[in-house]
């Protein structure tokens, strides 16, 4: 499968990455930064491995794990902790500081951006006498097709750890989680 421009773009420059660092570049390497660079979600890394393995080619869990750690090195990638148990990767697109919704109910996450909430953590800051550097802001709650009972049949939610998925989604972090 070729990536789109701008995922191609990023395949080369983390093939570049490998290069300079004396790394291997090696297929089972190059596949996972193809699924993470071409990615429009955030994946955690047994999502990495399932879409791998989905599309013939598996990839060991060890080569999936550092592979994901040299693309966040490389600033390829971005690595989120959700509160999970698990991370999650998307890659790193030059986009602007961007929040999360977390849907604690099938694990679906929107990003969104929002200048009044940029303006007011800068003024909660200052009212504080701190120098603002950066913040984060992950919302959990329940999603709109989740509300309705609506989730797309085959739907999985990781467990905890990213790992093997719970048919009919659940978790036992989120009390009432169905």
């Amino acid at each position: 499968m070729t990536p789109p421009g701008g995922a191609r773009e990023a395949l080369d420059a983390f093939r570049d990455y490998l290069r300079d660092h004396a790394l291997p570049v090696t297929a089972p390497r190059m596949a996972v930064a193809e699924v993470v660079l071409a990615a429009d979600r955030h994946l955690s890394a047994d999502e990495v491995a399932r879409e791998l393995e989905g599309r013939g080619t598996p990839v060991g869990t060890a080569t999936v794990y550092r592979t994901l750690d040299i693309l966040v090195r490389s600033g390829l990638a971005v690595e989120r902790d959700f509160g999970e148990g698990f991370r999650r990767y998307e890659p790193a697109r030059g986009a602007p500081h961007h929040e999360h919704l977390l849907c604690t109910t099938c694990g679906a996450v929107v990003e969104f951006r929002d200048e009044r909430l940029e303006r007011m953590t800068t003024l909660l800051a200052e009212a504080h006498r701190y120098a603002r550097l950066r913040h984060r802001l992950v919302i959990y709650g329940v999603c709109e097709r989740c509300q309705r009972g609506e989730r797309a049949a085959g739907v999985e939610r990781p467990d905890r750890r990213g790992g093997a998925a719970r048919p009919g989604g659940g978790s036992p972090r989120y009390p009432g989680a169905s």
